[in-house]
């Protein structure tokens, strides 16, 4: 596989978990419901869409704003709320408040790892050996 091939890869994994864990954490109930498999499957269903547009958003000049850490983040925040609008319907009474609300937490934690996991999570590293010796 190239290397350009495994990039792709990785980037939709981490694109997939992103949108993933911020629509089980903006739909209503969904800390109560966590066992729920209709909210896991709405969840898997925002996080794969948000991935594949990622991966094909690769193929265009757009790719350039995946290197700098906000451009990242508003990118995969802006996939995020079209994929979770494509994937299923607002349970808010406002519509699309649920998905955009989605979409800013997905580019917060996107954010957040772009600080965690550079370097070879240099941070967490160094946080753990203070921690634990």
């Amino acid at each position: 596989m190239s290397i350009e091939w495994k990039r792709r890869f990785r980037l939709f994994v981490q694109r997939f978990w992103q949108p993933t864990s911020a629509c089980m954490t903006c739909m209503p109930g969904s800390w109560g419901n966590i066992m729920s498999l209709a909210h896991w499957a709405i969840a898997f269903h925002t996080g794969l869409l948000t991935g594949l547009l990622a991966v094909l958003l690769t193929f265009t000049p757009a790719a350039k704003l995946y290197g700098n850490r906000y451009g990242n983040a508003l990118i995969v925040g802006s996939l995020t709320a079209l994929g979770d609008a494509y994937a299923h319907v607002s349970h808010y009474r406002i519509p699309y408040v649920e998905h955009i609300v989605t979409g800013v937490i997905s580019g917060l934690l996107t954010l957040a790892a772009s600080y965690l996991f550079e370097d070879r999570a240099r941070r967490l590293r160094a946080a753990w050996a203070r921690v634990f010796g």
